[in-house]
């Protein structure tokens, strides 16, 4: 099994920083950077613009390179990884393709907020701007879809400059950076003198609330009379302490909480007081606790439009809290009574302390009304589904017999994007931060195995599985490779439906069912697959056989592809149609949900 390198030791360290003062190549000034990050693992594909770098990484023993198939595949398993760490996840490719192919995964971290450090090669500085042979003005391109980056013009400055991309990455609203570096300044030399203690004192994100905005966001939650905690990734990043105390203030008040698609895992999936995911395709319960509440207490979401619908039907007559660090979230989408600028665990913390110190509590009455309310939309059982015929395998009761057989803290669930990853979210329970990692924001296909990758680099003993679909899985594909060439235990579970499963979903409900390029028909054997790349395949096409099945991938010690065959025509439900406003769910093919809040019709 691949084991986790260790991080470099006391000695090792000394080495790493011996006689500062001596000028060494920029490549090994960025090798030592990293060291000094705490770094110990790199996704990386190699090219001329950076084999300095790579030069650099195999005289030393710090750093460990995993060597991906692709460049969008190092950045989704830098994502994996930072996701199911906390901790920033670093990438290094070559220049022109190489940078080009990594901004699909740079802007999927963007807009889920995931820290990362993208380092790419260019060509050498008298060569900018000439169309040389794999030339691409990479800090353009990445401006849109990055946090921050840099063309680095200065072999002096490359130490600076990757501790700042640290900085920046982790701090305020996590995102990508861009590191540019030309080749001729990765030969020339330079001093380097280790991890200022001081980085980039003008950028200072807003970490504090404002105390008096705090104070009057508990005594509105206390006057509530239908309140909801509307959660998101924002809490997951503050940290595990945020969720815990997220976890307390949400039992000590007695109100429901609902989670985002990112924000699963922030407050426990099985505790009585969650409500479920909420949006387009999230639980009845959820979705109008969000269209009947009074007081919505928004901590680290940012109003998405899976989540909102029609934006003049939103949650009208609500007073509205939302706490996020990035200010410019706050008031873009859905105009708020009370905004708080600060970090979610130290704002949740505060809140807590004021709720206990004024000894606040909730109105029982009207709670207790409100909780009767919630508990007749809970009865609708919103994701119910119906697997009667043995011979046809539902993909909801294949992920409820997956969940309920890997159950577990030490259990990590990848997705890609589309019916599959829905259903997911639906039917697998997150108890736990860093266990669930999707694509939320750019919705990207082929993101599911390489980020698992990341995650079992991370977590070596753990079962981590990545839940796809078959169209999805051929975005990355060649990433077999790369999951057998470091003996990587990933558990490839594949809900294969023969279709583009939400494009034909889509195709069926607005557009005639007229099936235009959404059905697969020369997919590949994927049993032989995983066997011709020396893994085990399984193929499970009956409904008595799905335990058997998932327990001999678990059983497996190495990597396993199951072939899952489901009912090629289920759809999920709920669904919020387009342009439909938040409470009008589609509970199922025929019917839309009568349960519709009057208040606000």
């Amino acid at each position: 099994m691949f084991k986790a390198k260790k991080a470099p030791t006391a000695a090792q360290a000394a080495i790493e920083d011996a006689n500062p003062a001596a000028e060494i190549p920029g490549a090994e000034i960025v090798v030592r950077a990293l060291v000094a990050e705490n770094v110990d693992t790199i996704f990386g594909y190699p090219g001329g613009a950076v084999l300095p770098i790579y030069d650099a990484l195999f005289k030393q023993n710090s750093l460990r390179h995993i060597l991906v198939r692709h460049e969008q595949a190092a950045t989704h398993a830098a994502e994996g990884y930072a996701r199911s760490t906390g901790k920033v996840g670093v990438v290094l490719v070559t220049s022109g393709p190489g940078a080009t192919n990594a901004i699909t995964g740079l802007t999927d971290a963007m807009l889920d907020s995931i820290p990362l450090v993208c380092i790419t090669g260019q060509v050498p500085t008298h060569l900018i701007g000439s169309d040389a042979f794999q030339e691409a003005d990479t800090t353009g391109m990445t401006r849109s879809c990055t946090k921050y980056n840099y063309l680095v013009k200065d072999t002096n400055d490359i130490g600076r400059i990757i501790h700042e991309a640290f900085y920046i990455a982790r701090t305020g609203r996590p995102g990508p950076v861009v590191i540019d570096i030309p080749k001729n300044l990765m030969n020339q030399v330079a001093q380097y003198f280790g991890k200022p203690e001081e980085m980039r004192p003008s950028y200072r994100p807003q970490t504090e609330g404002d105390y008096m905005a705090i104070e009057r966001a508990v005594h509105l939650m206390a006057s509530a009379k239908r309140p909801i905690f509307y959660v998101g990734g924002g809490v997951i990043n503050a940290g595990p302490e945020a969720c815990e105390t997220l976890k307390e203030l949400v039992h000590l008040t007695g109100f429901p909480c609902t989670n985002t698609l990112m924000g699963l895992g922030a407050f426990p999936g099985t505790d009585k007081q969650f409500v479920g995911m909420l949006g387009m395709h999230g639980s009845l319960e959820a979705n109008m606790c969000m269209a009947e509440c009074d007081v919505m207490i928004n901590i680290g979401a940012r109003f998405d439009d899976r989540v909102t619908g029609r934006l003049d039907a939103f949650s009208k007559g609500s007073k509205k809290i939302h706490v996020d660090i990035d200010p410019s979230s706050i008031n873009k989408v859905v105009p708020v009574h009370i905004p708080i600028v600060g970090d979610a665990g130290k704002v949740l913390t505060q809140m807590l302390k004021i709720w206990k110190e004024e000894k606040l509590k909730a109105d029982s009455k009207a709670l207790a009304e409100w909780w009767d309310k919630i508990e007749a939309w809970r009865a609708k059982k919103s994701f119910s589904y119906n697997q009667s015929d043995p011979n046809v395998i539902k993909p909801q009761y294949a992920l409820e017999r997956l969940y309920e057989l890997t159950k577990g803290d030490h259990t990590y669930v990848t997705t890609d994007v589309g019916q599959h990853q829905m259903w997911a979210a639906q039917f697998i329970k997150y108890d736990h931060p860093y266990r669930w990692m999707t694509s939320g924001g750019l919705g990207t296909m082929g993101y599911g195995m390489p980020s698992a990758m990341g995650v079992q680099i991370a977590h070596p003993e753990a079962l981590t599985i990545c839940v796809t679909g078959e169209a999805s899985i051929m975005m990355n594909i060649q990433e077999l490779s790369t999951i057998m060439q470091y003996r990587l235990p990933v558990k490839v579970f594949i809900l294969n439906n023969r279709y583009m499963g939400m494009v034909r979903q889509w195709q069926e409900m607005f557009h005639g069912s007229r099936y235009s390029e959404s059905y697969m028909d020369s997919l590949p054997d994927f049993v032989k697959l995983a066997e011709a790349y020396g893994m085990k395949g399984l193929r499970c096409e009956k409904v008595a056989d799905v335990d058997k099945t998932i327990r001999e991938m678990m059983d497996t010690k190495g990597p396993v592809i199951v072939d899952m065959m489901v009912d090629q025509n289920e759809n999920v439900y709920p669904m919020i149609p387009a342009g439909a406003a938040h409470y009008e769910l589609l509970l199922s093919p025929a019917e839309k949900s009568e349960i519709k809040s009057k208040d606000l019709l």
